[in-house]
C-alpha cells in the first residue's frame, strides 16, 4: 500500500496578520441544535468561537461573521435563521451583535461598510442561497466584498469546497486560521505526523465501508487498532462467526479480509471484541446478556461490547501514549447498550490523566463523551466528525488548503 505524503497542517493564524480597523470575514461553525421552540439546545459551537472573536475585537477589527445552520437546501427557511445565534453570541460576548437581513445584497453591504472597530455583524444563514454549497463564483464574490481579510475558524466544514470555505479565500487571496482551527490542526498534526508510541486507534460505529480509508491509514501509523461497534460484525462474519440478526455489511466482507491481511503484513495488531452484549432486539433490555463472541445466538443481535472487551480496551488505552477514537462501541443512544462506549470514554480519560495524548474525532464519539461527562477531560475533542476522518485519511481539505502555509 502506497503511503501518501502528509498534508501540511502548519498554517498561518490571526496572530500573523494586522487586523486593526479592517473588516475581517470570519467563517465559523454555528450549526447548532435547536429545540422545538427554536431555542439553542447546545451552544458549545458558539462558545468554541469566542477566543478568536475576542482576540480580533481586542485588536480593533470589524467582525463580519458567517455560518450555515441546518440544511435549508438553498431556500429561505425561518426555522433555520441564525437570529437565535446572534442573541446568544451577544450574551456571551457581552456586546451588541447586529443581525444582517441576509448574507449578500446591498443592505448587507451597507451594514458592513458602516461598521466601526469592535463591531460585530452576523450574516444570515449562508445556505439560504444555493450558491453556497455549489461554490458559485458570483455568490462567493459577493461574500468576499464584505471583508478585507479572511479567517476560517470552522473546522467542521473544512472538508467542504463551498463558497464560504473555499471560494471566498481564493478570491481574497488566501486566508488564515482562527484559534479553534489552529487547535484542530495542531492535535491532528501530532497524531498523524509525529505520534508518541505506542499509538492506539479505536474505531467504532455502524459501517466499515465509510471508514475503510481511515482504517487503512491508521494501520500504517498506529501500533494497535481496536474495532468495535457494528463495524466489528463484518469482521466476525469474515471469520465465520455467528452474528445472528446483527447489523452487518455483507458486501464489505472483502474489505474486512483485506484489512486483516494488511494488519498481518504490517505486523500491526487489529483487535476485535472477545465478548459482546446480545439481546433479541433493542427493546428487549431486560433480556440483555453477555456472551463470548463464539456463543452468539442466531436469533439475537450484538448491541455492545462485553466486560472482557472493556477490560481489554482499557488496558490498551493505559498502555498507549497516543490515542485516536472515532465511533461508539455499541448502540450508545439506548441504555443499557451504552456501557461499552461510556467505558471507552472513561478509559480514554484515565489514559489522558496518565499522560497520553487523546484525540476524539467528533460526531457520535463527541456525543458519547458528553454523555459520560468526559468531554473536557481528553486532550482534544474535535468539532468536526467528517472533517476529522477525511484529515486522517490524508485527504486535502479545501478549507485548509486555501489557508496560508507557515514557512
Amino acid at each position: 500500500m502506497k503511503e501518501e505524503e502528509p498534508v501540511n497542517l502548519n498554517r498561518k493564524t490571526i496572530r500573523d496578520i494586522d487586523v486593526s480597523s479592517k473588516r475581517v470575514l470570519v467563517r465559523v461553525d454555528y450549526n447548532v441544535p435547536l429545540d422545538d421552540s427554536g431555542s439553542i439546545a447546545d451552544d458549545l459551537r458558539i462558545r468554541a468561537s469566542l477566543p478568536t472573536l475576542r482576540n480580533l475585537r481586542e485588536r480593533h477589527a470589524k467582525l463580519v461573521v458567517m455560518s450555515h445552520l441546518g440544511r435549508p437546501k438553498g431556500a429561505v427557511n425561518p426555522a433555520m435563521s441564525l437570529k437565535p445565534v446572534a442573541e446568544r453570541l451577544s450574551q456571551l460576548l457581552e456586546t451588541g451583535v447586529v443581525m444582517a437581513p441576509d448574507c449578500i445584497g446591498s443592505d448587507v453591504r451597507n451594514l458592513a461598510e458602516a461598521m466601526k472597530p469592535g463591531d460585530i455583524l452576523l450574516l444570515e444563514n449562508l445556505r439560504f442561497h444555493p450558491g453556497e454549497t455549489k461554490n458559485d463564483r458570483v455568490f462567493a464574490s459577493e461574500l468576499a466584498s464584505l471583508g478585507e481579510l479572511f479567517v476560517n475558524d470552522a473546522f467542521g466544514t473544512a472538508h467542504r469546497a463551498h463558497a464560504s470555505t473555499a471560494g471566498v479565500p481564493e478570491i481574497m487571496g488566501a486566508g488564515v486560521a482562527g484559534f479553534l482551527m489552529e487547535q484542530e490542526l495542531q492535535f491532528f498534526g501530532r497524531v498523524l505526523e509525529n505520534p508518541t508510541q505506542p499509538f492506539l486507534a479505536i474505531l467504532g460505529g455502524a459501517k466499515i465501508s465509510g471508514k475503510i480509508e481511515v482504517l487503512k491509514k491508521l494501520l500504517t501509523i498506529a501500533d494497535i487498532v481496536f474495532v468495535g461497534g457494528a463495524m466489528a460484525n463484518t469482521f466476525f462474519l469474515t471469520k465465520g462467526l455467528e452474528i445472528g440478526k446483527s447489523l452487518v455489511e455483507k458486501e464489505a466482507i472483502g474489505i474486512a479480509e483485506d484489512a486483516l491481511a494488511e494488519a498481518d503484513r504490517l505486523n500491526k495488531k487489529l483487535l476485535l471484541p472477545s465478548d459482546v452484549v446480545i439481546a433479541p432486539d433493542l427493546a428487549a433490555t431486560d433480556e440483555r446478556k453477555e456472551v463470548s463472541i463464539r456463543e452468539v445466538e442466531p436469533d439475537s443481535m450484538i448491541l455492545d461490547i462485553g466486560s472482557d472487551s472493556i477490560s481489554q480496551l482499557r488496558k490498551a488505552c493505559l498502555d498507549a501514549r497516543t490515542i485516536f477514537w472515532n465511533g461508539p462501541m455499541g448502540v450508545f443512544e439506548k441504555p443499557p447498550f451504552d456501557a461499552g462506549t461510556v467505558a471507552a470514554a472513561r478509559a480514554l480519560v484515565e489514559a489522558t490523566e496518565h499522560g497520553a495524548v487523546s484525540v476524539v474525532g467528533g460526531g457520535d464519539s463527541a456525543s458519547a463523551l458528553n454523555k459520560a461527562g468526559c468531554s473536557d477531560k481528553v486532550s482534544h475533542l474535535s468539532t468536526g466528525g467528517g472533517a476529522s476522518l477525511e484529515l486522517v485519511e490524508g485527504k486535502d481539505l479545501p478549507g485548509i488548503m486555501v489557508l496560508e502555509e507557515r514557512s
